[in-house]
């Protein structure tokens, strides 16, 4: 029987291997940009095509490479980072696998100009699906140009698995970010299509994050800085009413690299216990400096994963970190520092109520009283004697006496000598059960039925006939502008015309600046800022799935934020308008999210 088993060429297991390094342009982007820094780069320019399916090119003014290492930077496990094992556990570099530039050249064609410092002429390798072309001599700047052009072209399944443009923009927006945050004393630019989206000077963690977020953003921040035997945390956390219902703001940073780890993700959060409401996730931005022999980023190609030798005493030093950040601004309701002994009072006895503040005056002052019956009314010119009762408007009661302790009031509030009756209903009428549901009768039963899950129902499905049929817009006293992401801007331009049709009217004012002069009649006084915020954090990640409606995450959004919240009080006529309109929805059993909006309980079941 003859031999079965051969080992791969390096062209097909490059290929393999490319399977976990680069699955989508943003993972092709993370991989040179931390190429470029580790080769000592201060400016960074990223330019981009088509979201990265025909170009994405890197340039970088670091050290750069000789002729020999241009060539033998593509092959598997060739790296500059590491010699030996034991620099596995002091590791300070961005990469150390060598896999990537191997991964990437399998699957792309590859065009790379560099030059080191002091040499005259740099060097030109063209490699296409791992086969190298041509290697020579070139003139060039000082650094590296890695140019991917046509990634996946010989993978067409994977090509064929990409989202559409808007969508694989955010993603390589959101790796750019990633890596620009933290590295904030390198310069970057990135362009898309030839528009320049982000142009990065040096500076501060602080003004990095302005940069990429905007300027107001520097304001909803808190700064945190501890240092401790194991770590140091530098960074800023969001203040509690700028939480969001989704992670999308969330960044942490062990030296320098972007890691995800969700106990301490957790530590951030319980920081912001009976802070924010539930399903709400704060934004921070925290940076961890560790000793790299107590932690290991070599679990997964896309060294996004770390784990922590001092994993527990982390969890505990973050979430007393970002707790003290938001006590010191008065925030936190479980912790108090140096707080004053003048005012460490007692707590008042339990069902102590407060004497009501009392006005003393002179019950028996008249100003129209008159000691001579009728005033004559005078003509003479002489001064009218002073009335001197006026001062018995002053007058006041004596103080009673301080009640002895003998008796002195108790301090337990006086109830009812009977219970109040409980709240009726007319006929059809509805009750509102823990601010929560909404009781009502059918002849089959009691009627429960959950107010928000009902009211998204209702207004998911109106949000969708305004699609054929667009209401009237209500026209804005002032006009409110917002803006966004270059990513989001992109976004926020091809969900245009379906906002149209709900009843806005907005134009441009810029590249990620819009002005909203008018708003369906539904939304009434909504802040529109967070509003679209929320609706394109949601479009985004419904937009992941291949085969979304545009038109219905957009209506499903706007009836999710627009619904009224549990908790929130309604009137008679506000319940039963909410449970007619319900019955007339066309699925009135579910909210949009797929959630039972009412229960029937019949007789029995009640009776059990």
């Amino acid at each position: 029987m003859s031999d079965i088993i051969n080992i791969l060429p390096d062209s097909v297991a490059n290929q393999i291997a490319a399977g976990e390094v680069v699955d989508r342009p943003a993972s092709a982007v993370k991989e040179l940009l931390e190429n470029a820094l580790d080769a000592g780069a201060t400016r960074i320019q990223l330019f981009v095509k088509e979201a990265g399916r025909t170009l994405i090119q890197v340039v970088d003014n670091g050290c750069g490479m000789s002729d020999s290492d241009a060539r033998l930077c593509f092959e598997r496990h060739a790296t500059s980072k590491i010699h030996k094992a034991d620099d596995l556990y002091a590791i300070r570099t961005m990469g150390f696998r060598g896999e990537a530039l191997a991964s990437i050249a399998a699957i792309a064609q590859v065009e790379l100009h560099t030059r080191q410092r002091g040499n005259e002429l740099g060097t030109e390798v063209l490699i296409d699906g791992s086969e190298v072309l041509s290697q020579t001599p070139c003139n060039c700047p000082e650094g590296t140009s890695i140019a991917v052009k046509n990634l996946f072209y010989n993978v067409p399944a994977r090509r064929n698995f990409l989202k559409r443009d808007s969508i694989e923009l955010g993603h390589i927006e959101e790796v750019f970010k990633r890596v620009a945050l933290v590295n904030y004393t390198t310069e970057y630019a990135f362009y898309h299509n030839g528009r320049l989206l982000y142009d990065l000077h040096s500076g501060n963690f602080a003004e990095r994050i302005s940069q990429l977020f905007g300027p107001h953003y520097r304001e909803r921040l808190y700064p945190v800085d501890e240092q401790s035997d194991i770590v140091e945390i530098h960074g800023y956390v969001a203040k509690p009413e700028f939480a969001r219902k989704s992670r999308g703001e969330q960044y942490l940073f062990v030296n320098h690299r972007f890691f995800k780890h969700p106990g301490l993700s957790t530590a951030v959060e319980r920081a912001y216990t009976d802070l924010i409401p539930d399903k709400h996730y704060p934004g921070y931005f925290l940076h961890l400096k560790v000793d790299p022999a107590r932690l290991d980023v070599n679990i997964h190609p896309n060294k996004t994963e770390v784990k922590f030798i001092d994993e527990q005493a982390l969890f505990t030093i973050l979430r007393s970190s970002v707790k003290k950040a938001l006590g010191q601004f008065g925030l936190a309701n479980e912790m108090e520092f140096d707080r004053p002994e003048e005012i460490n009072v007692p707590p008042a006895p339990k069902g102590y109520v407060p004497p009501a503040p009392q006005v003393h005056y002179n019950p028996g002052y008249n100003p129209f009283a008159s000691t001579s019956g009728s005033r004559r009314a005078s003509n003479t010119t002489a001064p009218r004697a002073a009335d001197s009762r006026w001062t018995s408007f002053f007058d006041l009661p004596k103080e009673p006496a301080a009640p002895s302790e003998e008796t002195a009031p108790t301090l337990e509030m006086e109830m009812p000598s009977t219970p109040p009756a409980p709240p009726t209903t007319g006929e059809g009428g509805c009750l509102q059960l823990q601010g929560r549901y909404i009781v009502s009768t059918l002849p089959s039963g009691l009627l429960l039925i959950d107010q928000q899950a009902a009211h998204e129902r209702i207004l998911y499905e109106r949000f969708l006939q305004q699609q054929q049929h667009p209401a009237a817009p209500q026209q804005l006293l002032f006009p409110v502008n917002c803006q966004f992401s270059p990513a989001d801007a992109d976004i926020f331009t091809e969900l245009l015309p379906d906002l149209n049709r709900q009843g806005f009217e907005i134009g441009s004012l810029g590249a990620q600046v819009f002005v909203v002069t008018a708003v369906p009649p539904a939304l009434g006084d909504t802040d529109l800022q967070p509003l679209f915020d929320q609706m394109l954090a949601e479009y985004k990640n419904a937009m992941l799935q291949k085969y979304a409606d545009r038109t219905q995450c957009l209506c499903r959004s706007l009836a999710r934020q627009k619904a009224v919240k549990a908790g929130t009080p309604l009137q008679q006529a506000e319940m039963q308008q909410l449970v007619a309109d319900l019955f007339c929805c066309t699925m009135p059993g579910t909210s949009p999210s797929g959630k039972k909006t009412m229960m029937i309980l019949n007789p029995d079941e009640l009776f059990r």
